[in-house]
């Protein structure tokens, strides 16, 4: 690949950069990091512009290191958006390498999986209007603000958002994304573009949220949030889907499971995130799921996971009888613990 370095007037400098172990964020913190150091010497204001296969966490969080924290602070992430391909790519189930994408030999990451967590994890997003048709403009801001509705978004022949101001930590940029702190979407209906938004207490199920994962993530475009099972009570588990691919990961451990003594060491973010879903008997378990996608039906997805709950007869037996549940998701689950 090859690194330019450019001010406002001219190219100053081109260099073929070899990625560091196959790896971009090796890369970035190998080659990025030094040579932002090196410029922060003469220049007020830094960007660095990332090609399209690139998640700016790792970019975030490689610049948010002892090397570079006293020269370089982050003031913004933005990610820069095609209206005429947006609304089309997040709902596309295709991987990186097979639209000519990947940023490596290996790369298996999906294009809607990629393009979702560059809109997520963003401070201002930009769009550029395509070929000119207020209609992509329009259709993309719709979608945009059913993901991200806290994010300003600008056109890019406008006013650009602010990019400076006060540094922004690698660990409060993860809090507006990661699944215990995530700044998760409300319900909104905008034309055909609906989110709907699943909000209980009680356990799940693990055999019948299984069985109803397929007909979950090809009903909506994207979806994400937080949720627990009854066999896993101690653990806050991550839904993830876009374009029909979807991730359940173990998120670690809910609060109200660990000791008092524990709470010094966990962030304000999280504790704050707690509280507000804190309620009597399960502490801050709970099911947080978010859906977006055209025309999506509120009621049938509130009951069909409704459906995957456990009964009151159910609820009451309590977690030496939930404990016999089969649990399909252990085979992803148990296998992440152990790896």
């Amino acid at each position: 690949m090859e690194r330019v370095v450019r001010d406002a007037s001219r190219i100053r400098d081109r260099t073929d950069v070899r990625l560091a172990h196959g790896c971009v964020t090796c890369t970035v913190r190998e080659d990025l990091v030094p040579e932002l150091v090196r410029q922060a010497a003469s220049a007020s204001l830094l960007i660095a512009d990332l090609w399209d296969s690139v998640e700016p966490r790792s970019v975030a969080e490689a610049l948010d290191c002892e090397e570079a924290r006293d020269l370089l602070r982050v003031t913004a992430v933005l990610t820069a958006l095609d209206a005429v391909h947006m609304p089309v790519d997040i709902a596309r189930a295709d991987r990186l390498s097979e639209v000519g994408r990947q940023a490596a030999q290996g790369d298996q990451r999906y294009l809607a999986e990629v393009l979702a967590r560059q809109i997520e994890y963003a401070t201002g997003l930009m769009v550029h209007g395509g070929d000119g048709d207020e209609g992509d403009v329009e259709l993309t801001r719709a979608v945009l603000g059913h993901l991200t509705p806290l994010t300003p978004v600008a056109l890019v022949d406008g006013p650009l958002p602010e990019v400076t101001g006060a540094a922004l930590r690698a660990e409060e940029l993860a809090a507006r994304v990661d699944p215990p702190t995530a700044q998760l979407p409300c319900d909104a209906v905008t034309d055909e573009i609906t989110t709907v938004v699943w909000h209980r207490l009680r356990p799940l199920h693990p055999d019948r949220l299984f069985e109803a994962v397929d007909e979950l993530v090809t009903e909506s475009v994207r979806s994400r949030g937080r949720f627990w099972l009854a066999t896993r009570p101690e653990r806050l588990l991550a839904w993830d889907a876009v374009a029909g691919v979807v991730s359940v990961e173990d998120a670690g451990p809910w609060l109200a499971a660990l000791p008092d003594a524990a709470w010094e060491l966990i962030s304000p973010a999280r504790r704050m995130a707690a509280a507000l879903d804190w309620a009597p008997t399960v502490g801050d378990r709970v099911q947080h799921l978010v859906f977006t996608g055209p025309e999506l039906d509120r009621e049938r997805i509130h009951t069909l996971l409704d459906s995957c709950l456990l009964t009151p007869e159910e609820s009451l037996a309590g977690p030496a009888a939930w404990a016999a549940y089969d649990d399909p998701f252990a085979a992803v689950l148990d296998l992440e613990e152990i790896a």
